[in-house]
């Protein structure tokens, strides 16, 4: 399709004046409103104002100038189609060959920190989505450009073969859909903020851009694709960079934000080992590498082919331990370069940078159902010592207080039904998934093995019976940390009591299905 006629008018002009240019030495004669006319004639290059082509001058502050039937027949015509090039002809319409449009900042307006509804409101374009979705619609005759970054594209096929392909208006006229789409769902949220239904709208829009296609799912029979949360800017493994190694495959991203998630519950230097989205072991220390160690010992056979989350820069003696074994992918804040350079001997070890995970964030988690999802706050609590209860004879000892705390940040990531076994500032022991508390704990105590003596335990939700208790003091642990809340709290206070354990109450569950 030849260019003849360009329409443009756009709020990011990022480029607009070099395109402007080209196209004018391509012999097209272009359209401008207001702002982007200013711009262009200041570059020396000739455009013709809006309003000399509807006869009609912008008014109401701007807000009317382009909803007139010489702009939109202009662009909507079916060039050929008799009837409309009569009605053309008739009414002195011009066709609109090209529109290049891109609209009011409202994203950028409402994230201001004072910004009123007014400005807001004032912030919503109008024509520029008419003048999109028209020459959207009618791709097969009209170019639609609404990104700065396809200005080059467009150059190059003019200047291969003097036309756009049909092939590529179509995919510029998909692009322009999705950006509207997008901005429309901006100010929809918006809105719906202001009516205080905040992330549970009665309708919810998710707008989400590709990183990159996957070779395929949780099986090689699936397809799949990763995505990015739009306009997220937040620390997170979305925004994640590889620095070395092969491609993320489905379950390596799944199980490096669990790998990630986990480290990011601890202040002090922290390691966490990942297998199927569960923790094989955890473990905190003075320096990275101790933790990283008490972290692989914790379960070494299953820590072969984990993925590593790690909260500090990677030295070079943590770089050397994790060398020696099969590891799929490391996550953390930064490498060292020395350490970066031992790693990448390892050819398809995966090396991951992401800033530590912000407690509290907004985020939302999405779970999907056959025709439906659900959307939940992230599980963002965090608990201190101060905010539970001890609920039996004995109080914990210091150093029972430091696992027990190590134990609660940890079961929280486990699938429940979850029980975490901890001493020596490591997991010792992880029962998770399994259908009942009792049998989670039992596989959990049976890991931990002869550690067990002298170890503490916890659990994801309350202990229904005291059956677990009765179990783990037959191992040797001597404090439990659960939420509380069961209508059978008191027997599991009174077996607690018996065997001389000391219990902690927390108040707060945290499942994980």
């Amino acid at each position: 399709m030849n260019i003849k006629r360009a329409l443009i008018s756009v709020s990011d002009k990022t480029g607009v004046v070099e395109f402007a240019k080209e196209l004018h030495n391509y012999g097209v004669e272009i359209i401008s409103t207001g702002g982007t006319m200013k711009t262009l004639r200041e570059a020396g290059i000739p455009v013709k104002y809006v309003s000399e082509v509807t006869g009609f001058p912008e008014i109401m502050d701007g807000r009317v100038k382009t909803l007139n039937p010489y702009i939109h027949g202009g662009i909507l015509a079916i060039r050929d189609n008799a009837a409309h090039v009569e009605a053309m002809e008739k009414h002195n319409i011009t066709g609109i060959d090209m529109v290049v449009v891109n609209l009011y900042p409202f994203r950028q307006t409402i994230e201001k920190p004072d910004v009123s509804l007014e400005d807001a409101v004032e912030n919503i374009d109008i024509g520029g989505p008419a003048m999109i979705r028209a020459a959207s619609k009618n791709f097969k005759y009209v170019t639609v450009v609404v990104n700065p970054a396809r200005y080059n594209d467009i150059l190059l096929q003019l200047a291969e073969g003097g036309t756009i392909s049909d092939g590529f208006r179509m995919a510029l006229a998909k692009e322009a859909f999705n950006h509207t789409a997008e901005y429309d769902a901006c100010i929809a949220g918006y809105l719906a903020g202001q009516l205080g239904e905040g992330q549970f709208a009665d309708t919810v829009h998710l707008v989400y851009e590709k990183v990159q296609p996957l070779r395929y799912g949780e099986n090689p029979q699936q397809q799949a694709a990763f995505y990015r949360e739009k306009h997220f800017t937040g620390s997170g493994v979305a925004n994640a960079r590889q620095l070395h190694g092969k491609e993320l495959s489905f379950n390596n991203i799944v199980d490096v934000e669990s790998a990630y998630s986990i480290v990011a519950e601890f202040d002090e230097p922290a390691a966490a080992i990942i297998k199927h989205t569960n923790p094989c072991g955890t473990g905190i220390g003075h320096t990275l590498s101790e933790a990283y160690e008490k972290a692989y010992q914790a379960d070494p056979v299953s820590a072969f082919g984990g993925i590593i989350g790690l909260n500090r820069e990677v030295d070079v003696v943590t770089a050397v331990q994790i060398s020696k074994i099969f590891i799929e992918a490391v996550i953390a804040p930064s490498f060292s370069e020395d350490a970066l350079a031992i790693l990448s001997k390892k050819q398809n070890i995966r090396l991951l940078v992401a800033d530590k995970l912000q407690s509290g964030c907004k985020q939302v988690d999405i779970k999907t159902v056959s025709g439906g999802m659900l959307i939940q706050e992230r599980d963002v609590s965090i608990e201190s010592s101060e905010d539970m209860k001890v609920v039996t004879k004995r109080q914990p000892s210091p150093e029972e207080w430091e696992q027990l705390m190590l134990a609660w940040k940890v079961v929280k990531h486990v699938k429940s039904n979850a029980i975490i076994v901890a001493g020596d500032h490591q997991t010792l022991g992880v029962g998770a998934g399994q259908m009942n508390r009792v049998g989670a704990a039992a596989i959990a105590l049976q890991q931990a093995g002869e550690k067990t003596q002298g170890a503490v335990m916890s659990s994801d939700a309350f202990l229904p019976f005291r059956d677990t208790v009765d179990v783990a003091a037959k191992a040797g642990i001597t404090a439990i940390i659960q939420p509380g809340g069961s209508m059978r709290d008191e027997e599991s206070i009174q077996a607690a009591d018996e065997h001389g354990i000391a219990m902690v109450f927390t108040g707060i569950r945290h499942f994980k299905h």
